[in-house]
């Protein structure tokens, strides 16, 4: 009975820590591909692969996330569009506030880690990201040495 105890309250710790809004805030600037979205009846729908990624940047208490779009070496081709982006500390979870010309919407970050990035949308769908590394081939390697 001991040995459960233990289990349960050190899972109900590691829990916890992954949910420290202010520490999912220093992992969320960067760029994201989304891997897979978890909606209702659950459904998912896997992307093997994306032409684009998300990037985001938050300075302060405000940033943007804009679509891009990867190309060999490192670079990226911008998409005309950018999504204002606020955040605010709510019930202890972090909560994306977006805005654009169009339409305005929230998302609860249920996990910011260094490598992976899940969300969930107003309409509770949960969508899965992992950090993009750029793909380098190697002459590009070699030229950025030089």
């Amino acid at each position: 009975m001991k040995k459960l105890i233990i289990v349960l309250s050190l899972a109900v710790l590691w829990s916890c820590t992954g949910n420290d809004p202010e520490e999912q805030l220093q992992n969320l600037n960067g760029y994201w591909m989304i891997e897979k979205v978890e909606m209702e009846n659950d459904s998912v729908v896997e992307f093997k692969l994306s032409q684009y990624v998300d990037y985001i940047e938050i300075n302060d208490s405000v940033g943007f996330r804009k679509k891009l779009q990867p190309q060999i070496g490192g670079k990226y081709l911008a998409t005309d569009d950018a999504e204002k982006l606020k955040y605010r500390i709510e019930d202890n979870k972090l909560i994306l506030s977006y805005s654009t010309a169009f339409d305005t919407w929230e998302e609860e970050v249920i996990k910011a880690k260094e490598d992976e990035l899940v969300v969930m949308s107003q309409d509770d769908k949960i969508y899965h990201y992992k950090k993009y590394e750029p793909i380098l081939i190697e002459s590009d390697e070699e030229t950025e040495k030089e």
